[in-house]
């Protein structure tokens, strides 16, 4: 039972994620950069406790670019966020990136080689299809307020390309996650510099840049559980825990950020929610 908790953890800490960064409030590069400080800060008091045995060229530049990767996707998911809101883009960013990592597992790493694994893992990719296109739907209503969700879509599609080379940098180069901690906490905040410098609106420093550390913090946390989620639930149940943020991402938009959704519009969103969670259980079946 202890385990299950543990692997719940960082479904917890990643749904939260975007809520607390929501309630915050800043510039989607005050959030970036909060970010950015706090998983570096994190980072550094691991470094205390774990040091890697060899300091590796391997591992320090893979850490460093599958940092720069996390704050390429990150920027634009605060974006996303901004454009259309929590409720609707965390489904969306999450079926993206299971999707994504999927694709990334069969293609690249062979990971299905069974008839079974295939079923299995096409039921869950359309799933997942089935599910952001629901979430995704938006009611034409008179005088009523509307998103753009095309452009919101294009930015999450992008946010989810950085954040699947994020994911799968550190097994293509064969590096401990462990090890890779701290120099990806470097190149997650020298990286989140870079990007929030190329924004037109740029504010990385500042009020709401440092209160934002505790959103960094926040994410650093359900980086490193899911790390000892793995090691004693194994990958396939950790991971398919850990995909139950869309559930308190999602609904934690609608409750406690006060997003707006007709009725119709909410019933969508909940069946395609379901999907998205019915499809990343599947797929960590298939693992």
């Amino acid at each position: 039972m202890g385990n299950i908790l543990l692997g719940l953890v960082p479904a917890l800490m990643w749904g939260i994620q975007p809520l607390v960064m929501q309630k915050i409030g800043g510039r989607p590069t005050n959030q970036q950069m909060g970010m950015g400080i706090g998983a570096l800060l994190f980072s550094t008091v691991v470094l205390i406790f774990h040091q890697p045995a060899v300091w590796s060229a391997n591992l320090i530049i893979s850490s460093l670019i599958c940092g720069f990767f996390w704050a390429f996707g990150q920027i634009y998911q605060i974006k996303g966020f901004h454009m259309i809101g929590v409720s609707r883009a965390m489904p969306i960013s999450s079926g993206t990136q299971l999707i994504g990592t999927s694709l990334v597992g069969v293609l690249y790493f062979h990971e299905w080689t069974s008839g079974m694994q295939y079923v299995i893992g096409i039921c869950a990719l359309v799933l997942v299809i089935g599910g952001i296109s629901m979430t995704s739907f938006q009611e034409k209503v008179a005088g009523g307020r509307s998103v753009d969700m095309k452009k919101g879509l294009i930015t999450l599609l992008i946010s989810s390309l950085g954040f699947v080379f994020y994911v799968v940098t550190p097994r293509i180069a064969n590096v401990d996650g462990w090890d890779a901690l701290f120099p990806q906490g470097v190149g997650m905040f020298l990286g989140a510099v870079l990007f929030c410098t190329l924004e037109k609106e740029k504010q990385l420093f500042g009020v709401k840049s440092l209160q934002n550390i505790a959103t960094g913090l926040v994410f650093a946390i359900a980086n490193i559980t899911i790390m000892l989620s793995n090691e004693v639930n194994g990958v396939a149940i950790g991971f398919t825990l850990s995909q139950m943020n869309v559930i308190v991402a999602t609904l934690g938009g609608l409750i406690l950020l006060h997003e707006r959704k007709t009725s119709k519009e909410m019933k969508y969103t909940l069946i395609g929610l379901l999907l998205v969670v019915a499809g990343g259980i599947l797929i960590g079946m298939t693992k």
